[in-house]
């Protein structure tokens, strides 16, 4: 079956639900899990914002007129410290006011160490299960983007701010963490104008993936590198999918590429 990659929906139920967008219906890929399957590219993407075919794919699914243009890729995507929509200033008025400045979250989040992150407060827990995350505790609320960047930035002597996706999918966890903790040690890095955004909420949110083993070593595929590829998948976390314990696919990554999808029972 023919389908453009987008980042897979998720639900949060133990273990998490993962679902492959089609032209059809919603692919449960859980139910695919020990099942061999194939994904198979012919070099065809298509822009996620103008829908043109592109030769390459810029900041996962544009073409480069829309990565620069495009307020869905703009710099305080990645940088949220960089966010300007509290002030009336931005690629597209109508998208900032509506997706930054609204109210964001500022957590922490553990695998083998202690990361910070933000996220717009209707994106709970998505965004957790989609960087694969074990634990996660919620440490500030602010009105926009801008602040709770700054406040990440702040943070980022300690904590770090990216994830480190190998050992999150070989699940190295660090036991001896208590987030509740983190959480509240941290609270006296920041100026005191910035504390009054802190979270009294000490809730742990814990997430269970659908991983039959977890591999021991790592290795990425891409079909940039190779344009027919799968086994037997034997697991999915973040937006990752596992085959045959070792190889990892990043579905998210490959959003706008239109592969053909070979399930074999």
């Amino acid at each position: 079956m023919n389908v453009v990659l987008s980042k897979m929906k998720t639900i949060h139920e133990n273990p998490i639900q993962y679902y492959l967008n089609s032209a059809t219906s919603p692919i449960h890929m859980n139910s695919l899990i020990n099942k061999k399957i194939e994904f198979h590219w012919e070099g065809v993407i298509h822009c996620r914002k103008c829908a043109k075919k592109t030769k390459k794919s810029f900041g996962e699914g544009f073409c480069y007129n829309c990565f620069i243009s495009a307020p869905e890729a703009s710099p305080c995507i990645l940088k949220p410290e960089l966010c300007q929509a509290h002030l009336g200033i931005g690629r597209d008025l109508e998208y900032e006011e509506k997706h930054h400045n609204q109210p964001h979250i500022v957590y922490l989040a553990s695998t083998d160490k202690v990361k910070v992150g933000v996220t717009r407060e209707t994106q709970m827990p998505t965004r957790w299960i989609d960087q694969g995350a074990f634990e996660t505790i919620v440490l500030a609320r602010t009105p926009n983007r801008y602040l709770a960047g700054i406040i990440e930035v702040a943070l980022k002597s300690i904590y770090s701010d990216k994830t480190n996706w190998r050992s999150m999918l070989k699940n190295t966890l660090d036991d001896s963490i208590d987030l509740v903790e983190e959480k509240w040690s941290s609270c006296e890095l920041l100026p005191s104008d910035l504390q009054e955004y802190y979270s009294e909420e000490e809730n742990i949110s814990q997430f269970l993936y659908p991983v039959s083993q977890y591999p021991e070593k790592v290795s990425s595929l891409s079909l940039d590198k190779t344009a027919l590829l799968g086994g037997l998948l034997t697991g999915i976390k973040g937006q990752y999918l596992i085959f045959d314990h070792q190889f990892v696919f990043n579905v998210r990554r490959h959003t706008s590429y239109e592969i053909n999808l070979k399930i074999n029972e």
